[in-house]
């Protein structure tokens, strides 16, 4: 019988700290792994099925089946949905299925905080974070685990949702000492933000360049197709650009994607990705009050890490 791992044991198998190492590991040696293009295809109503499949030779094979929903704030449902199969590559024997969900929240808050090691400044102690969906709680334990939050500011369209939010935070693993509160003012709350997580699936620019102050690292982790956006044009053209992956940025980021076609940004613009970070042939933030800004869409090289770890610290 094929295993199945839980979300309790994939969430107990994925510490930040060996998470976010491991994937340090598989980006620093991407060069070795292939990673087809993510196959995205619409589904009625909202909804987009992703098909994410990555393999290294004689290791592992894993392929994520994902359905994203965005319509499921308003049925109190998860946006994500997903599983995820990993199997031998040689062999193509089946090794285990495993919760996709909480797989993808820990993978994409441990690749941010990942980046948040080479662009946000050491010093770092306050984060805001822009958005109240699942991804949220996990996107601030990650954070912390990467600096030395001492304080977090919950920012959404809803009060009630940011009250809720810091309560599943603290649930989530926040540590004692941070304190945590809402802003219902985004353009305040940027303004005392050291690194701006923003988590949503908004349409519409919600960060401004004139909110950002300067040394700033803004991690833009929730538009994933090309008519989404969290930062405006004026903030995309000044910072220093980082994406997890060249490719999928490039095809998939609105936040990208939008400003390249105006010709405000060119491909070039980007200063480097997070395999260039994690084997060191980039330096990341080079001055103190630099503006930093790492766009990600998802890789199926860090569901693929993830999962190897799942399998070596969960199934014996």
């Amino acid at each position: 019988m094929i295993p199945f791992v839980a979300a309790d044991q994939v969430r107990a198998a994925l510490p930040y700290p060996a998470l976010i190492d491991a994937l340090r590991a598989a980006f620093a040696e991407a060069d070795h792994a292939e990673v087809p293009r993510r196959h995205a295809h619409p589904l009625p109503g909202d909804a987009t099925l992703l098909l994410m499949p990555a393999w290294r030779a004689q290791r592992q094979l894993g392929i994520k089946l994902v359905t994203v929903t965005p319509s499921n704030r308003e049925r109190d449902l998860p946006t994500v949905h997903a599983l995820y199969v990993l199997s031998d590559t040689d062999t193509g024997v089946p090794l285990a299925i495993i919760d996709g969900e909480v797989l993808t929240l820990r993978r994409t808050a441990a690749v941010s905080a990942l980046a948040s090691r080479f662009l946000s400044r050491a010093d770092s102690r306050s984060l805001l974070l822009v958005g109240t969906g699942h991804l949220a709680p996990e996107m601030v334990v990650a954070h912390c685990e990467a600096r030395d939050i001492q304080r977090v500011i919950v920012w959404g369209r809803s009060e009630r949702k940011a009250q809720e939010t810091i309560e599943r935070i603290k649930q989530a693993g926040l540590p004692d000492h941070v304190s945590i509160d809402t802003e219902l003012v985004l353009a305040a709350a940027c303004a005392g933000a050291d690194i701006i997580c923003c988590a949503t699936t908004s349409t519409e620019p919600l960060l401004r360049a004139e909110w950002v102050k300067p040394g700033t690292h803004i991690d833009l982790v929730g538009g994933f197709r090309p008519n989404m956006r969290e930062a405006d044009d004026a903030l995309m053209s000044t910072a220093a650009l980082f994406v997890d992956t060249l490719e999928g940025a490039l095809a998939e980021a609105g936040d990208l994607v939008q400003p390249i076609q105006a010709g405000l940004l060119q491909a070039t613009d980007i200063r480097a990705d997070l395999s260039a970070l994690a084997r060191a042939s980039h330096p990341g933030r080079q001055f103190t009050e630099q503006i930093t800004l790492f766009k990600s869409v998802g890789s199926a090289l860090a569901d693929l890490a993830a999962a190897g770890l799942v399998q070596e610290l969960s199934i014996r």
